[in-house]
C-alpha cells in the first residue's frame, strides 16, 4: 500500500487502561490512555504519590537516557522508561494527542511488544479532530556515523523505513526489512515483533538493574547454544530484525511530528536513533514543515510548507 497523507490530527475515542510489569524494574505498573485536545502531542502525566504528577512530554528534548530503552526525563529523578514500544503503536497508527497517566517509572513491557497497545488503541477507537496535521519533510540527507554503526534520513515521497542489523550470533545473523509505514502494515508485518536477548548476558544485566521483568512471556531469549529458546519459537521469520524496525518508529516518533522521508540505519540501537534525531532537528535546512493543501478530485492532496507556531516541539 502506498503513503497515505491525513489531513487532520487524532485522539482517542475513550479511554483505556492497561497494566504489567516493567521488563527491566521488574516494578508493576498502571498506564491509563486519555483523550486530549488539538496539538496536546503525546503528554505522560508520571503520578509521585500525594503530589501533582509530573507532565514529561514526549520529545527528543526530552529523553534523558539510551542504554537498552529510552527514557523520557530524569534517570535519577522522575522519568518514564522504556516509552518506544507504545509510542511506536501511537505514532503508527496516526494518533497524535493522548494523555498518558502512568504510575510507575517504566511503560509495562506486556508481551514485548507493540501488540497489546495496538489492540488497546482499536479498543478505545481513533476520532479525528477540526485541527491540521503537521509533517515534517525531510530536504537533503542528514548522516551519523558510530563505529561500524550508521543512520541516516533522505528524502522521500513517504514515510519509508529501512533498517539492517548484524549480529554474530547465527540465531539472527544480518537480517534486512524495509517499508513503507501504514497503519495496516504495521498492524499485520510489525507490532508483534518481541524484543530479544542473550541467555548469557543475564547475569551481567541483572547485576547493572536491568531486565529484571525479562521473561520468556515477553522476550524473545537466545540460549547459549545460540538458538531461540522460546517453545513457540519465531512470530516471524525476521522476527528481530522488524523489532529493530519497531524501536526505531518510536524513537523517531520523539520528533513531535511524524516525517515525510527515509531513515536508514544499520546496526542501530536506541542511542544512535536519538542522536540521528538530534542532528536532523538541529539543522534548519534539513528539513520543512508542512501539512497537506487543497485535494482536487482524482488528485492527492499537496504539500504546503507553513511556519512554525508558537509552540514547536521540532525546535530542540
Amino acid at each position: 500500500m502506498g503513503f497515505e497523507l491525513y489531513d487532520y490530527q487524532t485522539t482517542l475515542k475513550s479511554r483505556v487502561s492497561l497494566s504489567g510489569i516493567g521488563v527491566h524494574s521488574g516494578s508493576p505498573v498502571s498506564i491509563d490512555f486519555s483523550p486530549a485536545d488539538p496539538d496536546t502531542g503525546i503528554v505522560f502525566h508520571r503520578s509521585s504519590g500525594n503530589d501533582e504528577p509530573v507532565e514529561i512530554r514526549a520529545l527528543a528534548s526530552e529523553v534523558g537516557g539510551t542504554d537498552l530503552c529510552t527514557i523520557l526525563g530524569n534517570p535519577a529523578g522522575m522519568h518514564v522508561a522504556t516509552v518506544e514500544h507504545l509510542l511506536a503503536a501511537l505514532a503508527s497508527l496516526g494518533i497524535d494527542n493522548v494523555i498518558i497517566d502512568i504510575d510507575g517509572n517504566e511503560v509495562p513491557v506486556l508481551d514485548g511488544s507493540a501488540g497489546p497497545f495496538v489492540e488497546a488503541f482499536d479498543q478505545a477507537g481513533i476520532v479525528q479532530q477540526p485541527i491540521k496535521r503537521r509533517y515534517i519533510r525531510i530536504l537533503k540527507p542528514v548522516r551519523i556515523e558510530s563505529g561500524a554503526s550508521w543512520a541516516e534520513f533522505r528524502p522521500h515521497t513517504g514515510t519509508r523505513f529501512e533498517v539492517e542489523i548484524d549480529f554474530e550470533s547465527k540465531a539472527i545473523g544480518r537480517q534486512f526489512y524495509a517499508a513503507e509505514v501504514t497503519p495496516e502494515l504495521f498492524r499485520k508485518d510489525i507490532a508483534r515483533a518481541r524484543t530479544f536477548g542473550f541467555m548469557k548476558d543475564v547475569e551481567r544485566l541483572w547485576a547493572a538493574g536491568y531486565a529484571l521483568g525479562s521473561s520468556l512471556e515477553n522476550s524473545v531469549v537466545i540460549g547459549d547454544d545460540d538458538r531461540v529458546i522460546n517453545m513457540e519459537g519465531l512470530r516471524y521469520p525476521n522476527e528481530f530484525v522488524r523489532h529493530k524496525m519497531l524501536d526505531a518508529m518510536g524513537d523517531l516518533s520523539l520528533a513531535g511530528a511524524r516525517f515525510i522521508g527515509c531513515f536508514r540505519s544499520f546496526r542501530g540501537g536506541h542511542k544512535l536513533n536519538a542522536q540521528a534525531l538530534r542532528r536532523l532537528l538541529s539543522d534548519r535546512t534539513a528539513f520543512e514543515i508542512v501539512e497537506t493543501g487543497r485535494r482536487e478530485r482524482g488528485r492527492s492532496a499537496e504539500m504546503i510548507a507553513v511556519s512554525a507556531p508558537v509552540y514547536a516541539p521540532w525546535m530542540i
